[in-house]
Parts: C-alpha cells; sequence; structure tokens
C-alpha cells in the first residue's frame, strides 16, 4: 500500500494509520514485531524519517513498544480504540 501524496493528512500519520489499522485487524498481535523502517520505506515508498515518525507516534500513542537492539513490538495492552477514527 502505498501512501497518497494528494490526501491532506500528512505521510507519516498515513503510514501509522496503515499499522494501526493493520493491528485493530488482528493481523499484528500484541508481542509480535512490526515491519522494520526499511520495510516500511519500501511497501509505502516513503523516506526513512518518514518511517521513523511514523512508529515513534505510534509509540506515543501506545500501540507500539520499542525495545533497545530488539526492535519494535506491538504492545501488549492496547490503547482505547473508542476514541480512535
Amino acid at each position: 500500500m502505498h501512501v497518497d501524496r494528494f490526501d491532506p493528512m500528512p505521510l507519516y500519520q498515513q503510514v501509522a494509520r496503515a499499522l494501526r489499522d493493520r493491528i485493530k485487524a488482528g493481523e499484528l498481535k500484541p508481542r509480535d514485531a512490526i515491519p522494520s523502517e526499511s520495510e516500511l520505506v519500501s511497501v509505502h515508498g516513503v523516506a526513512r524519517e518518514t518511517a521513523r515518525r511514523a512508529v515513534a507516534l505510534l509509540r506515543d500513542e501506545g500501540w507500539v513498544i520499542t525495545l533497545p537492539q530488539r526492535g519494535t513490538y506491538v504492545a501488549e495492552r492496547l490503547p482505547n480504540t473508542d476514541a480512535e477514527s
């Protein structure tokens, strides 16, 4: 899935939304590794910094956790999705 460059939503938010949707759908489950920055760059056609910002946003929202030198994983306790759009 490539991002929509004509969408007014910033690219990093579009990538974060795609990952968030995969988590909500159960495609990525708690403790599963999320795609690497390189994979996100390749799949979404974005710059590495965009992929990095998307992961940082998900981390700030509580969807993922990053373990130093191990990678980034879906959080065991997901945020309340009632307020999500």
